[in-house]
């Protein structure tokens, strides 16, 4: 029975409080919503959910199981000589998985509702974790153990009332300010972003070396991470798509500075012939900004230095992202009645070509609206 005909059903428990009524309600839409982003849970008997904001700002079970294996990979700790401290802790999904690989492990929360479900949750199956039920900046102050501190820390990214904050520093807590404590403490930090904060910014702000995991699930960047690492080092980038189609496209910094994409000229009549390939950087690859690197590592062109489509004469099925072939110029006088419509750095939205030239939705043909080099072109392709 889904919670909101379950809602409808007050009388019928009429022996429930108010209170037991609301927290029913809340597990049972906590289990429905969360049962594909958290199959783990799912299959938990007496699992317990927050309230349904707690659900929707936690990390996926795919998410939390990257950085659970990343950490494992990167991490050359005997079992038992260090311990995980979660210091933003939340519901709990991130510091479960992380958990996996420590013996000791402190879960940070100052919300109270919070830290009595992570307490009960962490009890059936992870009993090494252990709760706090404070604030990040004073646990940092705490002697809780003498072991290496392996941090994660999730800064809330929105303001005492509610509105969005897209710098590192108004986040809560402020890691710019607690990051000599971090430094202090741990021997590795990893901070989880949201996808629309300033990666650069952060960067800036944040003086010691850091690696970069940009994670997308099926197409849709979901979380930065950034990973401490010794400071000589140069700083390493990780477009990754986790889902369906897994991939991973790794560069240097300066990789992608060094870059020689070879461009498209619009005054030729040969760019876009029938029988051609168009291709399109998944969105890790895009918001990791290896707009260069990425043409030339396939042996591809650019359409334009602002258009982040690349075409071949070559089909490279490895590639990471979406594939089209290419049917040519899109003609007014043809026939296409159904087609997706999508623009990039063109004129008009995909909603008004698709307007324009009164074409349905429809998923074999595409309609490609762009700029090749400054001139708008219309294209017509099929999905590979």
């Amino acid at each position: 029975m889904k919670v909101e005909e379950l809602a409808l059903q007050r009388k019928r428990y009429a022996h429930l409080t108010d209170e037991e009524w609301r927290w029913l309600l809340q597990q049972v839409e906590g289990r429905q919503r969360t049962r594909g982003k958290l199959p783990t849970m799912a299959e938990i008997a007496d699992w317990w959910y927050p309230v349904r904001l707690s659900c929707e700002q936690c990390s996926s079970e795919e998410t939390a199981r990257y950085k659970a294996k990343i950490l494992h990979d990167a991490s050359k700790q005997v079992r038992g000589e260090e311990v995980l401290v979660d210091l933003t802790g939340g519901y709990g999904v991130d510091t479960y998985f992380l958990s996996e690989n420590f013996a000791e492990v402190h879960y940070v929360e100052q919300d109270e509702e919070l830290c009595r479900i992570a307490k009960h949750n962490f009890a059936l199956t992870r009993p090494q974790i252990q709760v706090h039920n404070m604030q990040a900046e004073e646990f940092l102050k705490t002697d809780v153990t003498d072991k290496k501190w392996v941090v994660y820390i999730d800064p809330a990214r929105r303001d005492k009332h509610g509105g969005k904050v897209f710098r590192i520093e108004d986040c809560e807590p402020n890691v710019v300010e607690i990051l000599p404590a971090l430094k202090d403490k741990a021997e590795r930090i990893i901070i989880k972003l949201s996808p629309m904060l300033d990666i650069t910014a952060a960067l800036r702000s944040l003086p010691i070396a850091m690696d970069i995991h940009v994670v997308a699930v099926n197409n849709e960047v979901k979380e930065v991470q950034l990973w401490s690492k010794e400071e000589n080092s140069p700083s390493r980038i990780h477009a990754v798509n986790l889902g369906s189609q897994v991939s991973e496209f790794s560069f240097v910094v300066e990789e992608e500075k060094n870059a020689q994409c070879p461009l498209c000229d619009d005054k030729r009549n040969d760019n876009l012939a029938d029988g051609m390939y168009i291709y399109e950087p998944n969105a890790a690859i895009l918001k990791a900004g290896a707009y260069k690197l990425i043409g030339t590592r396939y042996r591809l062109k650019k359409f334009g230095t602002n258009t982040h489509l690349y075409v071949s004469k070559e089909y490279v099925a490895e590639f990471p992202g979406r594939i089209w072939k290419l049917r040519g110029e899109f003609a007014k006088d043809r026939q296409i009645l159904h087609a997706s419509v999508m623009t990039r750095n063109y004129p008009l939205s995909a909603d008004q070509l698709r307007k324009k030239l009164k074409i349905k939705e429809g998923e074999q043909l595409t309609v490609i609206g762009a700029r090749l080099g400054e001139k708008p072109v219309v294209m017509l392709a099929e999905k590979c």
